[in-house]
């Protein structure tokens, strides 16, 4: 944290910095981005189990699944906009009161009561709006200096393995305790004091003076100028790295969307187990992005660690396709959250360097929909594969994938380690 709230802070104004100081607001707002991951893990964890209590099938589920990815594909960049035009305090407000919604929705549908399949379908149409670790890395990246990016990045990580640890415990630990719509109800509570805590505690925007989206009194773009966002992709050296984000990450993302599944037909597993294995998961992920990007990225380029995760992705999924049992999948986690976690805050980084800052929320936006995309396509397409062909297939498109990306970004020089100033 001390790296991204460093002396740069002494010079915002109260008015742009709330009461509270720049180091207790990146706290803060670690704080808030691991209580919305706790709970939106929470729900992955139940959401397998619900779906068969209400007597859906795999298609059905699949369609569920879609519906999510396809609402926040499409909320977004839009989100990003919002974001960078409103301000933090407003996008993160928003956020958690769409995350409230969802879960007020989720637990509905536990009800026997009411219909629960269409609430179930329901809560996710707030999802849209669910972009609260975006708006985080928006923070961050406002409030820390180009050459500290790639560190403070893989601290928010942090809040994903934790989030991913404690809600996949507390999901599988309540729900088997008290029910399975008692998970909903935490995750609801829990979102309406993120609301809360934003609404009050967060300034109303932490761009440094001249970066807003738009000069005092002029004219204002609307938040859905599609031209505006996809301008970005047109800036130098944008439109490169955001494609290796996306194809690089995009099988091993397939096979994440079918891990539950996975999880229970290969693998075997109940649901606590499962809670277990993806707390195992979540403790790689912090070790990963708290301690190994930040040193890594002080003693190599940023270029240099995108390529590294690429071949490691050659590596997992060659794995991946001779594994037969949960222990030989535990055995190769490791590379795999290696690759995700270096993927993901490498590419970030280097894309919020390579726009204006006043754009920052707005490229974060459009990462963000990486991870929808592959929602929204993965419960189709990883659902064909795995019927077709098994779990092997996953490793195969992963190796082969990412082994004809290896051999188009080897082929540009890679640069020499250096600070880079915005």
């Amino acid at each position: 944290m001390q790296g991204a709230g460093g002396p740069r802070g002494r010079g915002q104004s109260p008015g742009r910095m709330g009461a509270l100081g720049q180091p207790w607001l990146i706290r803060l707002t670690y704080l808030l981005t691991t209580l919305e991951l706790t709970c939106l893990f929470m729900q992955f964890s139940i959401l397998p189990y619900l779906s068969r209590r209400l007597g859906l099938d795999s298609v059905a589920f699949g369609y569920l699944q879609t519906t999510f990815g396809v609402l926040q594909l499409l909320g977004g960049p839009v989100f990003g906009r919002f974001a960078d035009q409103r301000g933090a305090r407003a996008a993160l407000t928003l956020s958690f009161l769409a995350a409230s919604a969802f879960y007020l929705l989720l637990a509905a549908s536990c009800s026997p009561a009411l219909p629960g399949t269409y609430l179930l379908f329901a809560s996710r149409l707030p999802s849209a709006l669910m972009h609260g670790l975006p708006a985080a890395q928006m923070v961050i990246t406002d409030l820390s200096e180009p050459e500290e990016r790639p560190a403070a990045l893989g601290r928010l990580g942090l809040c994903f393995g934790v989030g991913l640890i404690l809600g996949s415990l507390l999901g599988g630990t309540l729900s088997t305790a008290c029910g399975i719509e008692c998970p909903t109800v935490v995750a609801l509570v829990a979102n309406l004091l993120g609301a809360g805590l934003s609404a009050t505690c967060i300034p109303a925007s932490t761009k440094r003076p001249g970066a807003e989206a738009a000069p005092p009194g002029g004219p204002q773009a609307s938040v859905f100028d599609l031209k505006a966002i996809a301008r970005l992709l047109l800036l130098p050296g944008v439109l490169r790295v955001f494609l290796v984000k996306l194809v690089s990450g995009f099988p091993s993302g397939l096979f994440m969307v079918m891990f539950s599944i996975i999880s229970m037909d290969f693998f075997q597993l109940e649901a606590a187990q499962a809670g277990y294995l993806m707390s195992f998961f979540g403790v790689l992920q912090m070790v990963t992005q708290g301690l190994v990007i930040g040193r890594l990225s002080s003693h190599f380029s940023e270029e240099a660690l995108l390529r590294a995760s690429v071949l490691v992705f050659v590596l997992v999924g060659l794995a991946m396709a001779m594994m037969t049992n949960v222990f030989h999948f535990c055995l190769l986690v490791p590379g795999l959250v290696f690759s995700l976690c270096t993927l993901n805050v490498v590419t970030d980084s280097m894309l919020t360097k390579a726009v204006p800052a006043a754009d920052t929320g707005a490229m974060l936006g459009l990462c963000a929909s990486v991870q929808p995309l592959t929602r929204t396509l993965g419960p189709t397409l990883g659902g064909l594969l795995y019927r077709s062909f098994g779990v092997p297939v996953f490793g195969h498109v992963q190796a082969a994938v990412n082994f004809l990306l290896l051999l188009i970004i080897w082929r540009e020089p890679t640069p020499r380690k250096r600070d880079k100033v915005q």
